[in-house]
Protein backbone atom coordinates (compact mmCIF):
# COMPACT_ATOMS: atom_id res chain seq x y z
CA UNK A 1 0.00 0.00 0.00
CA UNK A 2 1.43 3.39 -0.68
CA UNK A 3 1.67 6.30 1.46
CA UNK A 4 -1.16 8.04 0.58
CA UNK A 5 -3.19 5.04 0.23
CA UNK A 6 -2.05 3.93 4.30
CA UNK A 7 -2.85 8.21 5.39
CA UNK A 8 -6.52 7.41 3.69
CA UNK A 9 -7.14 4.24 5.09
CA UNK A 10 -6.52 5.62 8.33
CA UNK A 11 -8.01 8.86 7.92
CA UNK A 12 -11.56 7.60 6.72
CA UNK A 13 -11.61 4.75 9.33
CA UNK A 14 -11.74 7.90 11.48
CA UNK A 15 -14.57 9.56 9.31
CA UNK A 16 -16.44 6.48 8.39
CA UNK A 17 -19.32 7.43 11.14
CA UNK A 18 -19.55 10.81 10.37
CA UNK A 19 -18.86 11.55 6.15
CA UNK A 20 -22.31 11.13 5.72
CA UNK A 21 -23.26 13.75 7.69
CA UNK A 22 -20.40 16.02 7.01
CA UNK A 23 -20.49 15.28 3.49
CA UNK A 24 -24.23 16.68 3.61
CA UNK A 25 -22.99 19.76 5.29
CA UNK A 26 -20.61 20.26 2.87
CA UNK A 27 -22.88 20.61 0.44
CA UNK A 28 -25.60 22.29 1.90
CA UNK A 29 -24.68 25.50 0.08
CA UNK A 30 -26.14 23.80 -3.23
CA UNK A 31 -29.70 23.46 -1.72
CA UNK A 32 -29.40 19.70 -2.00
CA UNK A 33 -28.65 16.14 -0.68
CA UNK A 34 -25.46 13.73 -1.00
CA UNK A 35 -27.55 11.66 -3.11
CA UNK A 36 -28.13 14.41 -5.91
CA UNK A 37 -24.24 14.18 -6.50
CA UNK A 38 -24.19 10.34 -6.27
CA UNK A 39 -27.06 9.73 -8.91
CA UNK A 40 -25.96 12.42 -10.94
CA UNK A 41 -22.48 10.57 -11.48
CA UNK A 42 -24.67 7.60 -12.15
CA UNK A 43 -26.89 9.31 -15.28
CA UNK A 44 -23.49 10.54 -16.48
CA UNK A 45 -22.11 6.62 -17.06
CA UNK A 46 -25.99 6.35 -18.61
CA UNK A 47 -25.43 8.95 -20.81
CA UNK A 48 -22.17 7.60 -22.03
CA UNK A 49 -23.37 4.77 -23.46
CA UNK A 50 -22.62 2.03 -20.28
CA UNK A 51 -24.49 -0.79 -20.57
CA UNK A 52 -27.03 -2.22 -17.89
CA UNK A 53 -25.02 -5.10 -17.83
CA UNK A 54 -21.50 -3.81 -17.75
CA UNK A 55 -18.72 -5.04 -14.85
CA UNK A 56 -18.20 -1.49 -12.82
CA UNK A 57 -15.37 -1.06 -10.38
CA UNK A 58 -16.32 1.80 -8.04
CA UNK A 59 -12.66 2.37 -7.04
CA UNK A 60 -12.14 4.03 -3.89
CA UNK A 61 -15.70 3.66 -3.04
CA UNK A 62 -15.78 4.65 0.46
CA UNK A 63 -19.15 3.93 2.49
CA UNK A 64 -20.61 3.11 -0.53
CA UNK A 65 -22.34 6.57 -1.20
CA UNK A 66 -22.11 6.31 -5.30
CA UNK A 67 -21.68 2.33 -5.33
CA UNK A 68 -25.17 2.25 -3.68
CA UNK A 69 -26.75 4.43 -6.68
CA UNK A 70 -24.59 2.62 -9.36
CA UNK A 71 -26.59 -0.79 -7.73
CA UNK A 72 -29.82 0.70 -8.72
CA UNK A 73 -29.20 0.92 -12.18
CA UNK A 74 -26.21 -2.14 -13.59
CA UNK A 75 -25.94 -5.30 -12.27
CA UNK A 76 -22.72 -6.40 -12.06
CA UNK A 77 -20.57 -4.18 -9.45
CA UNK A 78 -17.38 -4.24 -7.71
CA UNK A 79 -15.69 -1.68 -5.24
CA UNK A 80 -12.91 -0.98 -4.02
CA UNK A 81 -11.71 1.00 -0.66
CA UNK A 82 -8.45 0.55 1.26
CA UNK A 83 -10.02 1.76 4.82
CA UNK A 84 -11.73 -1.10 6.34
CA UNK A 85 -14.40 0.48 8.13
CA UNK A 86 -15.67 1.91 5.17
CA UNK A 87 -15.28 -1.19 3.20
CA UNK A 88 -17.68 -2.99 5.59
CA UNK A 89 -19.54 0.13 5.78
CA UNK A 90 -20.22 -0.19 2.34
CA UNK A 91 -20.63 -4.06 2.24
CA UNK A 92 -23.53 -3.39 4.66
CA UNK A 93 -25.07 -0.76 2.34
CA UNK A 94 -25.01 -2.80 -1.06
CA UNK A 95 -24.54 -6.38 -0.05
CA UNK A 96 -24.79 -7.84 -3.27
CA UNK A 97 -21.28 -5.53 -4.66
CA UNK A 98 -18.32 -7.58 -3.89
CA UNK A 99 -16.23 -5.16 -1.94
CA UNK A 100 -12.78 -5.36 -1.23
CA UNK A 101 -10.55 -3.22 1.11
CA UNK A 102 -7.47 -5.01 -0.54
CA UNK A 103 -6.45 -4.08 -3.96
CA UNK A 104 -4.85 -7.62 -4.83
CA UNK A 105 -8.53 -9.07 -4.19
CA UNK A 106 -9.93 -7.15 -7.06
CA UNK A 107 -9.48 -9.10 -10.66
CA UNK A 108 -7.07 -7.60 -12.81
CA UNK A 109 -8.22 -7.27 -16.78
CA UNK A 110 -11.95 -7.73 -15.74
CA UNK A 111 -14.01 -4.21 -15.93
CA UNK A 112 -15.36 -2.48 -18.27
CA UNK A 113 -16.14 0.09 -16.33
CA UNK A 114 -13.85 1.96 -13.69
CA UNK A 115 -15.29 4.88 -11.32
CA UNK A 116 -12.91 7.12 -9.70
CA UNK A 117 -15.45 9.69 -7.62
CA UNK A 118 -13.59 12.83 -6.21
CA UNK A 119 -10.96 10.08 -5.06
CA UNK A 120 -7.63 11.75 -6.82
CA UNK A 121 -7.47 14.80 -5.12
CA UNK A 122 -7.03 12.67 -1.62
CA UNK A 123 -4.00 11.15 -3.70
CA UNK A 124 -0.22 12.97 -3.40
CA UNK A 125 0.61 14.33 -6.79
CA UNK A 126 3.61 11.76 -6.71
CA UNK A 127 1.51 8.73 -6.03
CA UNK A 128 -1.44 9.19 -8.75
CA UNK A 129 0.57 7.62 -11.51
CA UNK A 130 0.93 4.61 -9.52
CA UNK A 131 -2.98 4.45 -8.58
CA UNK A 132 -3.65 5.30 -12.60
CA UNK A 133 -1.61 2.14 -12.96
CA UNK A 134 -3.94 0.22 -10.31
CA UNK A 135 -6.92 0.65 -12.12
CA UNK A 136 -5.52 0.57 -16.14
CA UNK A 137 -4.01 -3.23 -14.61
CA UNK A 138 -7.59 -3.84 -13.42
CA UNK A 139 -9.78 -2.75 -16.72
CA UNK A 140 -9.84 -5.24 -19.50
CA UNK A 141 -8.96 -4.13 -23.30
CA UNK A 142 -11.58 -1.27 -24.24
CA UNK A 143 -12.79 -0.37 -20.99
CA UNK A 144 -12.91 2.67 -19.68
CA UNK A 145 -11.99 5.41 -16.67
CA UNK A 146 -14.09 7.66 -15.24
CA UNK A 147 -12.78 10.25 -13.40
CA UNK A 148 -14.89 12.87 -11.24
CA UNK A 149 -13.41 15.59 -9.48
CA UNK A 150 -13.71 18.87 -8.14
CA UNK A 151 -13.05 21.58 -10.58
CA UNK A 152 -11.51 24.54 -8.81
CA UNK A 153 -11.91 26.87 -11.47
CA UNK A 154 -14.83 27.00 -9.83
CA UNK A 155 -14.54 29.38 -6.71
CA UNK A 156 -17.77 27.90 -4.92
CA UNK A 157 -15.89 24.56 -5.40
CA UNK A 158 -13.06 25.58 -4.04
CA UNK A 159 -14.72 27.13 -1.05
CA UNK A 160 -16.42 23.80 -0.27
CA UNK A 161 -13.04 22.38 -0.31
CA UNK A 162 -11.74 24.83 1.68
CA UNK A 163 -14.66 23.88 4.49
CA UNK A 164 -14.75 20.35 4.37
CA UNK A 165 -13.42 18.44 7.47
CA UNK A 166 -12.08 15.38 5.33
CA UNK A 167 -10.70 17.57 2.29
CA UNK A 168 -8.01 19.02 4.74
CA UNK A 169 -5.38 17.17 2.56
CA UNK A 170 -6.98 17.97 -0.76
CA UNK A 171 -4.22 18.53 -3.94
CA UNK A 172 -7.13 19.77 -6.11
CA UNK A 173 -6.80 18.89 -10.32
CA UNK A 174 -6.52 21.10 -12.76
CA UNK A 175 -8.70 19.27 -15.69
CA UNK A 176 -6.21 20.11 -17.75
CA UNK A 177 -4.15 18.30 -15.53
CA UNK A 178 -6.38 15.33 -14.87
CA UNK A 179 -6.78 14.77 -18.88
CA UNK A 180 -2.65 14.76 -18.67
CA UNK A 181 -2.31 12.34 -16.17
CA UNK A 182 -4.85 9.86 -18.12
CA UNK A 183 -2.84 10.32 -21.30
CA UNK A 184 0.48 9.62 -19.32
CA UNK A 185 -0.95 6.37 -17.80
CA UNK A 186 -1.13 4.90 -21.15
CA UNK A 187 -5.18 5.74 -21.67
CA UNK A 188 -6.40 6.62 -24.78
CA UNK A 189 -9.54 8.53 -26.50
CA UNK A 190 -8.61 10.93 -23.18
CA UNK A 191 -11.89 13.30 -23.17
CA UNK A 192 -13.13 16.70 -20.73
CA UNK A 193 -16.73 16.97 -19.91
CA UNK A 194 -17.70 19.96 -17.30
CA UNK A 195 -20.56 18.97 -15.07
CA UNK A 196 -22.75 20.00 -12.26
CA UNK A 197 -23.82 23.38 -13.21
CA UNK A 198 -26.97 24.47 -11.58
CA UNK A 199 -27.69 25.13 -7.81
CA UNK A 200 -31.47 23.51 -6.74
CA UNK A 201 -32.87 26.93 -6.94
CA UNK A 202 -32.12 26.98 -10.90
CA UNK A 203 -32.88 23.04 -10.73
CA UNK A 204 -34.93 23.88 -13.79
CA UNK A 205 -32.28 24.71 -15.98
CA UNK A 206 -30.35 21.60 -15.30
CA UNK A 207 -31.89 19.95 -19.00
CA UNK A 208 -29.31 22.30 -20.43
CA UNK A 209 -26.21 20.61 -18.68
CA UNK A 210 -25.34 18.11 -20.96
CA UNK A 211 -24.84 20.84 -23.84
CA UNK A 212 -22.86 22.87 -21.58
CA UNK A 213 -19.76 20.02 -20.98
CA UNK A 214 -17.38 22.59 -22.78
CA UNK A 215 -17.62 25.76 -19.95
CA UNK A 216 -15.35 25.81 -17.52
CA UNK A 217 -17.78 26.73 -15.01
CA UNK A 218 -19.13 23.94 -13.75
CA UNK A 219 -18.38 22.36 -10.02
CA UNK A 220 -16.77 19.38 -11.31
CA UNK A 221 -14.98 17.61 -13.91
CA UNK A 222 -15.30 14.70 -15.32
CA UNK A 223 -12.41 12.71 -17.75
CA UNK A 224 -12.82 9.70 -19.37
CA UNK A 225 -9.96 7.69 -21.09
CA UNK A 226 -10.20 4.32 -22.53
CA UNK A 227 -7.64 0.85 -21.87
CA UNK A 228 -5.98 0.29 -25.31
Amino acid sequence: MSGSSQRNAEKFDQYANEYERLHAQNVAITGEETDYFAYYKVECLERKGVAKDAKILDFGCGIGNVTSKLSERFSDLTGFEPSPISAEKARARVPRAAIHHEIAAVPDAKFDVAVLSCVLHHVQPPERAGVMQQVLNKLRPGGRLFVFEHNPLNPVTRRAVSTCAFDDDAVLLWPWETKRLLQKSGFGEVGLDYIVFFPKPLSFLRGLEPKLRWLPAGAQQLVIGTKP
